[in-house]
């Protein structure tokens, strides 16, 4: 939830600040940056809960906590590459594939039951992908729209 939160939160922030600076809308640069808040804020957990994270990963995966701070730094780069004009849409389609090798991590820790700020396994459990699916296709919709298909478009 705090990850859609961040989200909706720093789009609605940066769409308001656009209009007052530029006088216009500017949804797709206001969603690209709502979406690097995001990033950058899920990018924090893999530092500071790396050991929780690390519980996400299937026993038989090597080097499990250098692979938590791997992906911390993947969505740090994706957070600064959507906001780089150049490197916007290949940043979002690098997002897009990393949002779906991630899935699988998030139902391995959601049927393990993992906590990641604790480190224990007495998360929400299955329950949790109810929220959690859902929320991932929604975040690859949103780089999509955002990072690709209008990444020109001011609408």
């Amino acid at each position: 939830m705090e990850i859609l939160i961040v989200l909706v939160g720093s789009f609605l922030l940066a769409l308001v600040f656009l209009k007052i600076i530029k006088k216009q809308w500017h949804l797709p640069l206001a969603g690209r940056i709502g979406l690097s808040a995001m990033l950058l804020f899920t990018s924090i957990g893999h530092f500071i809960y790396p050991e929780g994270m690390a519980l996400m990963l299937p026993a038989f995966l090597p080097l499990k906590t250098e692979l938590i701070y791997f992906t911390g730094i993947i969505e740090l780069a994706g957070a600064a590459g959507l906001l780089i004009p150049g490197f916007q849409r290949w940043t979002a389609w690098l997002l897009i594939l990393f949002f779906v090798l991630i899935l699988p991590a998030n139902i391995y820790a959601a049927m393990q039951h993992v906590n990641l700020k604790t480190a224990t396994n007495d998360g929400y459990g299955p329950a949790y992908l109810w929220f959690r699916i859902p929320l991932q296709f929604f975040l690859i919709m949103w780089t999509y729209v955002f990072g690709i298909r209008n990444s020109g478009n001011n609408f």
